[in-house]
């Protein structure tokens, strides 16, 4: 067997065979394939797809060039969730504390932001002493004891993703469904929780812009959890619009903070009550309208803020202590009218700029920067109504033509699309 031969076959449209795709993935693990031999068979796997079959020994043998996490110790249900990732998306540190302020175990495994949509990490590091790094031990002793722990993915998981992944991003194969499916998938079953919810972004400021896309991915990805005999559900939510109102690394934590006392009213508590209450479903089989009873009862009551401040205490933070710029400037609305439209891509691409993301993996965050909105699409506004203020630190530009303003009211897309089971 050869990678010449793979190349070819799935050049000529061919279907590859488990024995094939596992040679490929530990042979590429091993050093044994060069990086241009790879390349050519993730770009005709990108224009010539590849059947569901195939998809699930890609993971299969992905997910089996490293570690699976062992949650032997661990004797209560465990529900993870993830998100394809968007402008403003803190929804993890609202919904892990909700989730396991209702009695599951919430493991969570998290990457750092790279592009410009930010990292949960990342937003955690702006909390002074917020310990990140958890060891194998305190990561499923802080589990048994509160229900609820999230560190870095530093665990042998997936290998083979991490390869591939540099490559695909400096390739042009970044863009193909199986790949994305393999990659998320492989992780999440690396991570072994018991059952799984992913949130779908599709939109301006997410990488899948069609709901069809969105779709055709949450599908895959199901069926491969099925596979691996573990329950999966999908969201399909919008992305055209920023999540919430904050979006930089310290200003989404306490917009988390406030969303946990019940300050906040917006898309970004509506979705996370809708998240929380699909994990606290399958994760206890209750049906949906028990589980969102007991997820709005305990946002309510305190005792998911209660859960967020027992996490912030076990990790080392502290949770009065969040790095925010002191450097802020206001940003008026050019003209009167209607709020249609945020160009969220644009804005997620203009925090990173004031420093709250990176382009490389090198580079380093300024956690205190950002913007926060004072309006919300459909919102009518005077000009000269402060419609952001900015957060910077060493420089800054305007906001201009981010936001659009137009006469007549447009019809609001909706928060979430679908929900595929």
């Amino acid at each position: 067997m050869n990678i010449i031969d793979i190349i070819n076959k799935k050049r000529e449209l061919k279907i590859l065979n488990e024995e094939e795709i596992l040679y490929f993935i530990n042979a590429y693990v091993n050093n044994e394939i060069k990086d241009y031999q790879a390349s050519a068979l993730l770009m005709a796997i990108c224009l010539n797809g590849m059947t569901d079959e195939e998809v699930f020994y890609l993971t299969k043998a992905m997910l089996n060039s490293g570690d699976i996490f062992d949650y032997a110790k661990v004797n209560s249900v465990k529900i993870d969730k993830h998100s394809t990732g968007g402008v403003g998306d803190k929804t993890t540190l609202v919904v892990a504390p909700l989730v396991a302020s209702c009695g599951l175990v919430v493991p969570k495994m998290s990457g750092r932001g790279l592009g410009h949509t930010g990292g949960t990490i990342d937003k955690l590091e702006s909390i002074k002493g917020f310990n990140v790094n958890l060891s194998n031990d305190d990561f499923i002793k802080q589990l048994n004891e509160i229900g609820l722990a999230i560190t870095t993915s530093s665990f042998n998981f997936v290998p083979a993703d991490k390869k591939l992944y540099a490559l695909r991003d400096v390739t042009g194969t970044v863009a193909s469904i199986p790949l994305i499916a393999s990659s998320i998938m492989s992780k999440k079953l690396a991570g072994n929780a018991d059952k799984i919810v992913l949130d779908v972004k599709v939109g301006d400021g997410a990488f899948l812009k069609n709901k069809e896309e969105a779709v055709k991915l949450a599908e895959l990805m199901i069926k491969i959890g099925h596979n691996f005999n573990k329950e999966v559900i999908a969201l399909i939510t919008n992305m055209d619009y920023p999540l919430g109102n904050s979006i930089g690394n310290g200003l989404e934590v306490r917009e988390a903070i406030e969303t946990l006392k019940g300050n906040n009213h917006n898309n970004f508590k509506d979705l996370c009550l809708e998240i929380a209450s699909q994990m606290v479903s399958i994760g206890k089989n209750i049906n949906i309208e028990e589980a969102r009873e007991e997820v709005i009862t305990n946002l309510n009551n305190g005792k998911a803020y209660n859960k967020f401040r027992e996490l912030i205490d076990y990790q080392g933070g502290e949770i009065d202590n969040i790095i925010i710029s002191n450097k802020v400037i206001e940003y008026k609305a050019l003209r009167s009218g209607y709020l249609n439209h945020i160009k969220t891509l644009d804005l997620g691409k203009y925090v990173m700029e004031l420093g709250a993301g990176r382009q490389t993996k090198e580079d380093i965050i300024d956690y205190g920067v950002g913007v926060i909105l004072h309006v919300n699409c459909g919102d009518y506004i005077n000009e000269g109504d402060v419609i952001a203020t900015i957060y910077y630190n060493k420089d800054y530009k305007a906001l201009d033509d981010i936001f659009i303003i137009e006469d007549e009211l447009k019809e609001p897309l909706p928060l979430i699309y679908e929900i595929i089971k």
